[in-house]
């Protein structure tokens, strides 16, 4: 084999690492999970997943949709292209039989969808409330109210949140700042700092109970909380619970969705909101404003009743 030859084939391993590591461990699973589901309608069906034709693709979308949302869909999509692309091969999602039947897809079932609550000021201190009364073990209680405060006074993904380090921590004379190395928006890893000062009332201070755990546990390297990401949407749940709220309405992300809304609900505009969960576009904050004013710029409250 020739030196050329044995460039090549090395050249083209490195370049599809490099395609590979564009990507987080968790966006591929979940890319290659999308595509196993894609996969299995084509086996129950004989058709051709890779290189799949934006005909059979047209078809999976159009059986996906009875159960399943337009979010869903496009999610998809989204990851058999991806897919296509880390194999090789290339597939037009594009295609009019894709995008037209999309967009009727969209007409019938509508893009309205009702997202899980948001945590909020009443909520967030119920389960601090809860935690204190419920949890016997010091260790376990300490680390709870210092994970949720945190979670959501930073407006924290669960990602992020779990893998916060002890080196990634700068205590101030103002709070705390958090380095966050990397984050679903932030694939190229440039980093952002999140600060969360101290609060007024001491008993719902993500500061100062994060300083205790930090203390207790005797927390000096390492992950600070050493969690898993699904176990924080468990303790949520399971607070919400014993707070007496209904947990089928809330998720792993209403932390995070309730700090934007209560923050937006307080005036906070849209550049500072971003500025403190990381999000890249204005759409979803402005969901999130919108939602905080429903009825603080409710045009009823002009009729005297």
């Amino acid at each position: 084999m020739s030196n050329l030859v044995k460039d090549l084939i090395s050249i083209e391993l490195e370049t599809l690492n490099n395609i590979r590591s564009s990507k987080s461990v968790n966006t591929l699973r979940a890319y290659k999970s999308d595509f196993n589901h894609f996969i299995n309608f084509c086996k129950k069906n004989n058709f051709i997943s890779l290189p799949a034709d934006p005909k059979i693709v047209s078809f999976y979308l159009t059986d996906l949709s009875s159960n399943s949302k337009v979010s869903t869909l496009k999610r998809r999509l989204a990851s058999i292209s991806v897919i296509h692309k880390l194999k090789g091969h290339y597939i037009d999602i594009k295609h009019p039989l894709i995008i037209e039947n999309l967009m009727g897809i969209q007409r019938k079932k509508g893009v309205f969808q009702k997202s899980k609550n948001p945590i909020l000021i009443n909520e967030l201190k119920e389960i601090i409330n809860v935690i204190d009364k419920s949890e016997k073990n010091i260790l376990k209680k300490t680390r709870n109210k210092a994970l949720i405060l945190i979670g959501f006074s930073g407006g924290f993904r669960r990602s992020e949140l779990v893998n916060i380090d002890f080196e990634d921590l700068e205590f101030t004379i103002e709070g705390v700042k958090i380095f966050i190395k990397r984050s679903k928006t932030d694939q190229s890893g440039e980093g952002m700092i999140k600060a969360i000062p101290y609060f007024k009332e001491k008993n719902f201070c993500p500061v100062t109970y994060l300083k205790n755990w930090i203390e207790i546990c005797k927390v000096n390297k390492g992950f600070v909380f050493n969690i898993s990401d699904k176990m924080v949407a468990i303790l949520i749940k399971k607070y919400l619970l014993a707070a007496g709220f209904d947990p089928k309405k809330y998720s792993g992300h209403s932390l995070r969705s309730g700090f934007a809304t209560t923050a937006a609900s307080s005036g906070a505009d849209e550049k500072s909101i971003m500025t403190m969960t990381g999000h890249k576009t204005t759409q979803m904050v402005r969901r999130y404003i919108k939602e905080s004013n429903l009825f603080k710029n409710n045009a009823l409250n002009k009729i005297d009743l």
